[in-house]
């Protein structure tokens, strides 16, 4: 059993929703990443999402394509992702960690190294933004036997094929994407988003977590109601960007931050169980 389920399943006993936040690693600068992420988790994360920088973040708003400009001209690649998950695991070795990026990268150093190499430093799950499901033979056939799980985004405009094409590869949990646009973009509707969870858990068995405009507490609070995981990127990778010329002031930051999110999930009234779709 991988370190996400055992997670989900853990919170699912205690009857809380996850937060997950996510940064771009190596941004401002490599050196604050692995303390940051230790941060995050201090201040209630569940688990991470490490952003691996990229050259054409297609998927990403003004925030993180900034983080991601910023990480790439302080040398970070994709070995560099992997030693900081490395070297997070010499203190942490329950929290689940996910790599979200795009397929490059993995590409060029070969989907059978990567699997082994990302399984060797501790990663637990992938998120390539640019590989759809009818793609991802190759990708999947990798990081299976190396025990990663595979996650996979579901948007508003998912039809009900497109859910099942994705109940039947995702693994871990799937990736709700509450607005449509890129990240930092748009305003919560969280009766069409519990509306589309609905739909999602009568196809897919596993947690879904909602991110994509989520800000602050009262926004994290609201989706906490519906989701079993709160997903939050571009309002931490902001608070990041206004710290970059005082970087060992980032990880306090991000976790006061993160901590009144958590307050507010665990306040939030209500809930739906994790992972008690049919699919």
């Amino acid at each position: 059993m991988s370190r996400i389920t055992t997670r989900f399943e853990a919170l699912r006993a205690e009857g809380r929703t996850a937060l997950i936040p996510f940064v771009t690693a190596g941004d401002p600068n490599p050196a604050v990443t692995v303390p940051l992420m230790h941060r995050m988790v201090a201040a209630g994360a569940d688990l991470i999402e490490l952003g691996v920088p990229f050259s054409d973040p297609i998927a990403d708003g003004p925030v993180i394509q900034r983080a991601t400009e910023r990480a790439l001209a302080a040398g970070v690649r994709l070995k560099d992702v992997l030693d900081m998950v490395r070297t997070f695991r010499t203190e942490d070795g329950m929290t689940p960690v996910v790599l979200m990026g795009y397929l490059n990268p993995i590409e060029i150093m070969g989907p059978e190294a990567f699997a082994a190499e990302a399984a060797a430093a501790g990663v637990d799950g992938v998120l390539v933004v640019d590989v759809p499901p009818e793609e991802t033979e190759d990708l999947a056939g990798a990081l299976r036997p190396q025990g990663l799980d595979l996650v996979y985004l579901l948007a508003p405009t998912s039809d009900q094929e497109r859910i099942a094409r994705i109940s039947a590869v995702a693994s871990g949990f799937v990736y709700y994407v509450a607005v449509k646009g890129v990240t930092g973009a748009g305003n919560l509707d969280i009766g069409a988003v519990a509306a589309k969870l609905d739909e999602i858990r009568r196809q897919i068995a596993l947690p879904v977590g909602v991110g994509f405009g989520i800000k602050d507490g009262q926004s994290a609070a609201r989706v906490a109601v519906v989701a079993d995981a709160v997903i939050v990127g571009s309002a931490i990778v902001g608070r990041v960007e206004q710290l970059m010329d005082a970087p060992e002031q980032i990880p306090d930051a991000v976790g006061a931050f993160l901590a009144e999110l958590r307050s507010a999930i665990d306040g939030a009234a209500g809930g739906t169980p994790v992972g008690t779709g049919e699919g």
